[in-house]
């Protein structure tokens, strides 16, 4: 999805203070989640804090961090790092040892959860030298450093400060500071303290981050989603600009409980045939954003083509048609109506999204009620954006240890096998059957692209739109990588 820039007078913050002042949509206790299990602002304040072997860029690209440089071997089966030489305020110095030994912790921790799905493929993580770290797989893993880039891979070394910032805990606000390029293992640089500012972090719920950025409290907005989306019209432009990430990832609609007239796969085919994708998207008025009936997304770099989109034969009147069918012969055999419970979170966007699924579910016979997230129900919005853009991480967010929707074991077990196949060709294959099967078994209803928008003023540097809607804070310190 191309950005969409709307571009008005752009005006400074209430208080021009050399300070970068960024709002997460979020919670104050995600802002500061301590673990491996973190919410989209924790991970932010995370990979500003504890940087990893490699990082992301504001352009979503891998760039050295702790590892200065490092090569891969022939057969793709292993990383070797060459770490920078760091020496912590104590005297003492990063070594390969340290660094090996908090990457063990980290992959032990990340067991049970779909990010440890993804990193199934390392065997194992040695220390060479001082200064040399390999990482060995299983099979070739071409999204590896995508994934050491992440924010939960960063190093944990107890009290040793490994940046690229540091941060200071004001109230509900993490002030920030960017670690001089000597703490960091690199070299000084010329007019550091007149070059880098500070930047503070709040984390706030939706309408305080647009009325903020209006009223000039903020400089930029991070983690908008579709549910909130209107809340960006109402003012927010008269200040900066609205910029849309193309994100690759996971919007659509889980399947929770295989019962009633969701018991059987082709009645919850049934629900996703029956949507017109586009038309539900339509009423914010969005361009360039692609819907999908697969369940990986289309367009990524090992896509052949041999997984199509569905029912490309049939019109959405005569899919419609059959949709209804089935809902009527299931009603006639059942003597009940089909009523299904829609968990959704609050938001303007969420009221606007239930009102064009109640009406096409309607159109065929479905009837549809609100719930909340927590709440027991039959369907739910999945939101996610992709870590990776390798049909491995779609497929593992459906894994049965790890998915409240409905999973199967087939599906995991063709999984495993790609994950254990040393043949790209091979892999790329069993990771095809798998998605056909899990099409097949219907228990997602795919919509399309994952919605992701911030707030931005013109004279903040450091940001910009990328894939993977992660926008990592140290650059807004206008500090050099």
């Amino acid at each position: 999805m191309a950005p969409l820039l709307l571009t008005v007078v752009a005006c400074s913050a209430s208080q021009d203070d050399g300070v970068t002042d960024v709002a997460i949509i979020g919670t104050e206790q995600g802002l500061f989640t301590g673990g491996l299990r973190l919410p989209f602002e924790g991970q932010h304040l995370r990979a500003a804090t504890r940087q990893g072997l490699v990082a992301l860029d504001e352009q979503g690209q891998v760039v050295p961090a702790i590892a200065e440089r490092w090569i891969v071997t022939d057969d793709g089966e292993s990383y070797i790092f060459r770490i920078r030489e760091f020496d912590f305020p104590d005297g003492s110095r990063l070594t390969a040892q340290a660094v090996r030994d908090s990457l063990e912790r980290t992959l032990a921790g990340l067991e049970g959860t779909t990010m440890g799905l993804d990193l199934a493929k390392i065997r194992d993580v040695r220390a060479m030298t001082g200064r040399v770290v390999e990482i060995r797989l299983h099979s070739p893993m071409p999204d590896l450093l995508q994934l050491l880039a992440q924010p939960e891979m960063g190093l944990a070394l107890g009290e040793a400060e490994v940046g690229p910032m540091r941060f200071e805990r004001d109230g509900a606000a993490a002030d920030l500071i960017a670690l001089r390029p000597e703490q960091r293992g690199l070299p000084q640089q010329p007019d550091w303290d007149e070059t880098v500012h500070p930047v503070r972090v709040y984390a706030v719920d939706a309408r305080e981050a647009t009325d903020g950025f209006s009223a000039g409290r903020y400089d930029l907005v991070l983690n908008g989603r579709l549910v909130d989306l209107p809340l960006a019209d109402i003012g927010a432009l008269a200040r900066g600009t609205i910029r849309f990430d193309a994100a690759k990832g996971l919007f659509g609609l889980d399947v929770r409980r295989a019962t009633g007239f969701l018991s059987a796969p082709t009645n919850r085919e049934a629900l996703s045939m029956a949507l017109d994708r586009a038309a539900l998207i339509e009423p914010f008025n969005i361009g360039g954003w692609i819907p999908t009936t697969r369940v990986v997304a289309p367009g990524l770099p090992n896509d052949d083509g041999s997984v199509p989109e569905r029912w490309l034969a049939l019109s959405i009147a005569e899919r419609r048609a059959e949709a209804a069918r089935r809902v009527a012969t299931w009603e006639a055999q059942n003597d009940a109506e089909v009523a299904l419970r829609l968990a959704l979170p609050e938001g303007p966007g969420a009221d606007i999204l239930f009102a064009e699924l109640a009406e096409q579910y309607g159109a065929i016979g479905v009837a549809l009620e609100r719930v909340g997230m927590g709440d027991r129900s039959d369907l739910a919005l999945r939101d996610r954006v992709a870590r990776y853009a390798g049909a491995r991480w779609f497929l593992n967010q459906f894994n049965c240890a790890v998915s409240r929707a409905l999973c199967s074991p087939d599906v995991d077990f063709l999984v495993e096998l790609a994950v254990e196949s040393r043949d790209p060709v091979e892999q790329l294959s069993y990771l095809a059957e798998a998605e056909t099967a899990f099409a097949a078994f219907n228990g997602y209803i795919p919509i399309g692209a994952p919605i992701r928008w911030s707030l931005a003023r013109a004279e903040v540097v450091g940001f910009s739109e990328n894939p993977w809607n992660f926008h990592p804070l140290f650059p807004l310190s206008r500090a050099p990588m």
